[in-house]
């Protein structure tokens, strides 16, 4: 017998982001999902460190959703993530323009930074928090390539104005050290390692 969807010890998930990447990671898990979305500030408190951060951005989203559904998501896991990219300890967020975004990936050119994302898995009875880090290693990226990268793919809902499964992933980075998917936005496999242990 066959099924679409494998089991996870009879658990489904509740997403809560807006990410496509990281919709599209669960779905490529096979993971049964629905996405519920309440907005949260991503507001830190001073002097915490940068995986700390991650990882409460990412608890706030997911302690929103669990307000909203409260009682009526039953035998479901709420799984809310963060991800950010730091350089010499400095956290890169979203880019607001397109200038803004050429300044960035100016930045990252030809240095290896880290990504970092933060997850939270919750239901009614139970919270597991943890953090994933990669590091990535861009080559020195030409003024052209830059321009052309933010004028055709737009990266500007992306942390690090970048996506390492675009373009400039594809001709731009010289290594990845640690979770590729960690990247996309989810380190998915640990994801589902705590989904299957829940």
């Amino acid at each position: 017998m066959t099924t679409d969807k494998i089991s996870y010890l009879g658990k489904s998930v509740i997403l809560a982001s807006q990410s496509p990447r990281r919709k599209q990671l669960l779905e490529w898990a096979e993971v049964p999902f629905e996405i519920i979305i309440k907005p949260t500030d991503e507001l830190y408190p001073a002097g915490i460190s940068v995986e700390e951060v991650a990882m409460h951005i990412a608890r706030n989203k997911a302690v929103a959703v669990k307000e909203f559904v409260q009682n009526t998501a039953a035998n479901k896991i709420i799984v809310a993530a963060d991800t950010i990219v730091v350089i010499d300890n400095e956290i890169i967020g979203k880019p607001v323009d397109r200038q803004h975004a050429i300044e960035i990936l100016n930045k990252l050119s030809g240095k290896t930074h880290t990504v970092i994302t933060g997850v939270v898995l919750m239901d009614n009875d139970k919270e597991i928090i943890f953090s994933d880090t990669t590091e990535v290693t861009f080559y020195l990226l030409t003024a052209d390539a830059i321009a052309f990268y933010v004028d055709k793919y737009a990266p500007y809902d992306k942390a690090g104005a970048y996506a390492i499964q675009e373009w400039i992933g594809v001709v731009g980075i010289q290594s990845v050290k640690g979770d590729f998917y960690n990247v996309m936005g989810l380190p998915v496999s640990k994801v589902i390692q705590a989904i299957a242990a829940w």
